[in-house]
């Protein structure tokens, strides 16, 4: 019986050292993903791009919405000569109008609508580019977690000794010293 708790003591300490080590032993950097992105000339294209976009959407609604203002406009000043038919009638083909727009609106801007297609469409690959540097530079430094400072995450104190920003936009190739023999 004096084996097996000897046995017992030994995994015990075993695991709780080498819990211990492991815990104590991983490397972590962060990196700011907004400023390597603002960095990348095809991000700012395609921010552009998708302002532009938004801009002409915008416009495309509000002309509609003024078109129903107008219509409102002419149904009261035309009231008094409609029959209440006539001008329920009216009132219901401007409202269907209206929600017609609301609707559009809604496929535009709404939660998954096409500005948003359209930000996906034209943001995500290089955000994947950013990830795949982000994940080849955690590679070359043996970091097990690297975290986005730009992100949700809060971090309170930050070592520049664990920023690897500036390695991501080296492997991207938007370095500044790049960028100087580029000029």
């Amino acid at each position: 019986m004096t084996k097996f708790k000897l046995l017992c003591i030994f995994l015990f300490s075993f695991f709780t050292f080498a819990s211990h080590n492991f815990a104590f032993g991983q490397r972590f950097g962060y990196v700011d993903v907004e400023f390597i992105l603002n960095k990348m000339p095809d991000y700012a294209e395609a921010q552009a791009e998708i302002d532009k976009i938004s801009l002409q959407w915008q416009d495309e609604i509000q002309k509609k919405y003024k078109e129903i203002e107008a219509m409102y406009n002419k149904l009261k000043a035309e009231e008094v000569l409609l029959t209440k038919e006539l001008r329920d009638e009216k009132l219901n083909q401007i409202r269907k109008e209206e929600n017609n727009v609301k609707e559009y609106h809604r496929k535009v801007f709404g939660y998954e609508g096409l500005l948003f297609l359209k930000k996906k469409e034209l943001v995500k690959p290089l955000h994947d580019r950013v990830y795949k540097a982000v994940g080849k530079v955690a590679k070359d430094n043996r970091l097990q977690m690297v975290f986005d400072k730009s992100g949700d995450l809060v971090m309170i104190y930050t070592d520049p000794i664990y920023d690897f920003t500036e390695s991501v936009l080296d492997e991207l190739g938007l370095s500044e010293e790049n960028e100087n023999e580029t000029k």
